[in-house]
């Protein structure tokens, strides 16, 4: 941390030709959205933030210059992860991993991203790390769900919408942390900080979603759509109430309408939207709760 910083623009030239722009298209907000992912293996496979994804109806990938639809391999809701992959992807560079147990405060790093979309240059977001092991806390306003996301890595630079699932690399070219930006849907506090999700934590998560086997927070394929969207605020005596209803949608053809009250899903007492979202993470479509 003594040492003089590195030259942290070559630091990220390791690390651009990897990057991944991502934009996603939600029917459902009629809304364009974008992020950043890196690649973890050469034929493809794309590591970015769930909340870059989360919504969306369909992906894009842009990488050299060339881009990939993508196919959404599986998530991890509470620890903000996506595993992604480009179709047809063969031979791509792979982002340098390094080791974010051996991060010092104070040592420069530079975040890369998408904040200025496709066809633009990368971002590079620079500032010295400034914190670890850090607890804030995220708010969809897509499904009215909040987080308490915990262990991430402070870093004194602006990063932007955009930015969010792009690498954070440190001054020897290596890949030591997700960043972890606010976005249109996604709210994070304290606000004006940056914040990435360590890469060995990140990598544990991808690697649990490639194996295919899902757990109590890894759910393998795209989320379930129950179709309804619900009241964030917590209510007197319990529920939550349906505010909007996706014509055509499973609650929809089930007789929920708007000004409803779940009151409980598949035997679990429903007292947040958060509730809610776990639960239809342990399903699949097709089953029947």
């Amino acid at each position: 941390a003594t040492a003089a910083p590195a030259d942290i623009s070559a630091a990220a030239a390791a690390v651009e030709p990897a990057v991944v722009q991502i934009t996603t298209k939600i029917d459902y907000q009629q809304a364009i959205g974008t992020g950043t992912g890196m690649v973890i293996d050469p034929n493809g496979v794309v590591l970015t933030n769930y909340h870059v994804v989360a919504g969306a109806n369909s992906i894009t990938g842009t990488v050299g210059g060339r881009d990939y639809p993508v196919d959404l391999v599986g998530y991890d809701r509470k620890n903000d992860i996506a595993v992604l992959q480009l179709q047809g992807a063969g031979g791509l560079p792979v982002a340098p991993i390094g080791d974010s147990g051996q991060i010092v405060v104070g040592e420069p790093a530079v975040g890369l991203g998408n904040a200025h979309g496709v066809g633009a240059p990368l971002t590079h977001e620079v500032g010295p790390v400034a914190a670890l092991n850090r607890t804030v806390n995220a708010e969809d306003a897509l499904t009215g769900s909040s987080e308490e996301v915990n262990g991430l890595i402070e870093v004194s630079a602006p990063v932007r919408p955009g930015d969010s699932g792009g690498p954070l690399v440190n001054g020897a070219g290596q890949v030591i942390g997700v960043v972890t930006a606010a976005s249109v849907n996604f709210q994070m506090g304290p606000a004006g900080k940056g914040f990435a999700i360590p890469i060995n934590d990140a990598m544990a998560v991808a690697n649990q979603i490639r194996s295919g086997a899902p757990t109590g927070s890894v759910h393998i394929g795209q989320p379930t759509l129950l179709g309804v969207g619900v009241g964030a605020q917590p209510r007197d005596g319990g529920g939550i109430i349906v505010r909007d209803v996706v014509i055509g949608g499973p609650a929809a053809q089930a007789g929920v309408a708007t000004g409803d009250v779940l009151t409980s899903l598949d035997g679990t007492n429903l007292d947040s939207a958060t509730t809610l979202t776990y639960i239809l993470d342990r399903h699949y479509p097709g089953d029947v709760v």
